[in-house]
């Protein structure tokens, strides 16, 4: 039996999409798949998305350890795909939100980031984008999306020290929008999506439009040349070497 790496939850109008990917959730490209078959059915039969993992890990991020037996050209494919599933849920014509209750690391914040609104739980949930620490840089998509999140400064100083925050620091900065307890924060959020998929869907997917639009003009002009820049990095000797260092803990 096919393992399901993603849940699709009916809580009409709203569908919630549960990463299943084991405790930590670690994104590899039958997760990217598996999200991205989910994210055509919510645009075909639904008023809007939550994006929701475990409660000890929203995600650690992407699957290092698998990742690493990936050539050059399987490397690049993987990475394609990632950005293209990013970019279907950044500009989903609905309202989507992230109910982020366990850890979202690197990758994870990066899924959090494409959602319209993130609302996470109270407590030592750790959120941020630490590829600096593993001599990469953050992915072009995800650079793009933190800006507009929460300000040129704030992106600036979480992108060059690769720092991970808790929930309630994220929010000050405008990461997260709000906080709750554990308990309540997936229902807040399909109760928030519930309520503007009410709105007329055509206005909805106009105005949002408008946000994600120029966003999405910039990274398809440059994305590409981005995308080689970051292999190349991957595979130097030194990245390597922290690649495997942290595929350890996984």
């Amino acid at each position: 039996m096919e393992k399901q790496t993603v849940r699709m939850e009916n809580q009409d109008p709203v569908a919630v999409l549960r990463l299943s990917n084991g405790v930590t959730n670690p994104i590899g490209l039958e997760l990217l798949e598996s999200l991205s078959d989910s994210l055509d059915r919510v645009r075909a039969s639904y008023g809007g998305a939550v994006l929701a993992g475990g409660n000890k890990f929203f995600s650690i991020g992407l699957d290092i350890p698998s990742l690493l037996c990936l050539d050059r050209s399987r490397m690049r494919d993987f990475w394609n795909a990632f950005d293209r599933v990013v970019l279907k849920l950044f500009c989903l014509p609905m309202p989507t939100a992230c109910a982020i209750c366990g850890h979202a690391v690197a990758g994870g914040t990066i899924l959090a980031l494409a959602c319209d609104f993130r609302f996470a739980a109270s407590g030592r949930k750790l959120l941020g984008l630490n590829e600096i620490r593993l001599g990469l840089p953050v992915p072009y998509l995800a650079d793009l999306m933190l800006r507009q999140a929460v300000g040129d400064r704030d992106a600036t100083r979480l992108l060059y020290f690769g720092e991970l925050v808790e929930s309630e620091s994220a929010r000050s900065m405008g990461m997260i929008d709000s906080v709750f307890p554990e308990g309540d924060t997936e229902r807040v959020a399909v109760e928030k999506i519930a309520q503007l998929s009410h709105f007329p869907k055509e206005a909805f997917a106009a105005i949002k439009e408008n946000r994600v639009a120029p966003l999405r003009a910039r990274f398809e002009k440059r994305g590409k040349e981005k995308t080689e820049q970051l292999l190349d990095l991957w595979f130097s000797p030194h990245v390597r070497g922290l690649l495997e260092e942290a595929a350890k803990k996984f």
